[in-house]
């Protein structure tokens, strides 16, 4: 793994907590993206050199209002940039860490993405992130 490539946190409201994290930032956020097949609409904010994603579900099914269901909004997952996601996630599994798709997706922010499960790295929801080549 080569950085934290984000943070994202679950809210409820994409447009208040826009606000309120331009306020704690001092800066406007720099893209709003919706991923249909996840059921989320996202928004991203750099602080620094670090980049914050904050996801807000779009419909009631999605992993993102389950998540505010059961635990409230806040910290929902930690993403860290790899180079090849697919032999990061073959060594992950050989190392004994539950990967949740095996298969990465195209997820936000022009990125390859796969998922680590909490139960097998501390409670903590790992995403893994390659950059798409276009």
């Amino acid at each position: 793994m080569n950085k934290i490539e984000h943070i994202g946190i679950a809210v409820k409201d994409l447009e208040a907590s826009n606000a309120l994290f331009a306020s704690l930032f001092g800066v406007d956020h720099y893209k709003v993206e919706e991923v249909v097949s996840e059921g989320v609409k996202t928004s991203f904010f750099k602080a620094g050199p670090n980049k914050i994603e904050l996801l807000e579900a779009t419909n009631p099914e999605s992993p993102i209002a389950k998540f505010i269901e059961k635990k409230g909004e806040g910290v929902h997952h930690i993403a860290f940039a790899v180079t090849d996601i697919v032999s990061e996630i073959a060594r992950l599994k050989s190392e004994g860490f539950i990967v949740l798709n095996e298969t990465p997706k195209k997820g936000a922010d022009n990125k390859l993405v796969a998922f680590l499960h909490p139960k097998s790295s501390n409670g903590v929801l790992i995403e893994l992130c390659q950059e798409i080549d276009e």
